[in-house]
C-alpha cells in the first residue's frame, strides 16, 4: 500500500489579517512531491490551518484521483485546536471553522479512510513552516 505524509501549516498577519496555507507532501522515502502555498486572504490563524487541512487533502485527491481510497495518508499539522476538533476531543466553539470540519469529515468519508492525523511540534512541520513564513514574509 502506498504510504504518503501531508504536511499543513496556516498562519495569519494580526490574526486575523493576511493569511496563507502551506502544504508539502512527501513520499515514504520522504522525497517531497508537491509543495504549495496560497494566499487565502484576511483570516484568524485557526481558520488558516483549518483551510490548509482542506486545501492539502483536495490537492492529494487531485494528485492520486483514483488511488487515495487504497492509500495511508498521514496528516501532519501542529495546530493543537485543530487536532483536537479532528479527533472529536473538543467542541468547535468558533462557527466559522464548522464548514471546514465538515469538508475534512467528508473528504475522510469518500476519499481517505486510511487518513491518520497525527499533532507534531513545529520542528517536525518544517517544511510547511517554511513555506508559509516566506509567503508571509512576501506579503508585506
Amino acid at each position: 500500500m502506498k504510504t504518503i505524509t501531508l504536511y499543513t501549516k496556516g498562519a495569519a498577519k494580526g490574526n486575523p489579517g493576511a493569511a496563507v496555507i502551506g502544504v508539502c507532501v512527501v513520499d515514504s522515502q520522504e522525497k517531497v512531491i508537491l509543495e504549495k502555498t496560497e494566499s487565502i486572504g484576511n483570516a484568524t490563524n485557526e481558520y488558516a490551518e483549518y483551510y490548509a487541512v482542506v486545501r492539502g487533502l483536495q490537492l492529494v485527491q487531485e494528485m492520486f484521483p483514483e488511488e487515495t481510497r487504497q492509500m495511508n495518508i498521514e496528516l501532519r499539522q501542529e495546530n493543537k485546536l485543530v487536532n483536537s476538533h479532528l479527533h472529536a476531543t473538543q467542541e468547535i466553539k468558533d462557527v466559522s471553522l464548522i464548514g471546514h470540519f465538515i469538508e475534512i469529515y467528508n473528504l475522510r468519508v469518500s476519499a481517505f479512510p486510511n487518513l491518520t492525523i497525527t499533532l507534531v511540534q513545529s520542528a517536525e512541520n518544517a517544511q510547511a513552516g517554511s513555506l508559509v513564513t516566506q509567503a508571509l514574509d512576501g506579503s508585506k
